[in-house]
């Protein structure tokens, strides 16, 4: 297949799709006219660095953990080397903090959706008349701080709180 159908098939753009080969992550072949050709595992590979990348892994790791992934959901144990051992758990640890922290903020914005039903429920409309969404969990003092364990733009600083739920404009 050339490269516009599996980009199509993969919801991936062409753009995109030369930058995995620019990067040794995807191979294709040549045909006579010089467009690249693409086998059906192609199709499999690209969805396979998209997920890599979608979860936070950098190119370079990505190539060095898929020769490891020989088929979609599967993973053939071959031996690595201490530098890619280090590389994999650290990234490893990278990705469970960031779930952590989705996780946190899901919570939290699960706990504002609950407080502003809980106050819609109680006659009060929860939205100003410029369609701002009033901050019912501070108006009931809902408010939780709870310690921001994660990257903070200014720098890490685990001192510091965060409240579980924002006040937005009235």
């Amino acid at each position: 297949m050339r490269i516009g159908e599996l980009a199509e098939r993969t919801g991936t753009p062409r753009r995109m799709l030369r930058y995995y080969e620019e990067q040794g992550l995807l191979v294709s072949d040549r045909a006579a006219n010089g467009y690249r050709e693409y086998g059906e595992p192609c199709v499999d590979r690209v969805l396979q660095i998209r997920g890599l990348l979608d979860s936070g892994l950098p190119t370079r790791v990505i190539k060095q953990i898929l020769p490891c992934l020989k088929e979609p959901r599967a993973i053939h144990v071959t031996d690595a080397t201490p530098e890619t051992m280090a590389t994999l758990e650290r990234e490893r640890d990278r990705m469970t903090q960031r779930i952590e922290c989705l996780l946190r903020s899901r919570d939290a914005i699960s706990d504002y959706v609950e407080a502003v039903r809980v106050n819609q429920a109680r006659g009060a409309s929860g939205v100003s008349r410029d369609g701002a969404v009033q901050d019912a969990a501070v108006q009931n003092d809902a408010v939780q701080t709870t310690p921001f364990k994660g990257r903070y733009p200014g720098g890490d600083d685990p001192a510091r709180k965060r409240p579980s739920v924002v006040k937005s404009p009235p």
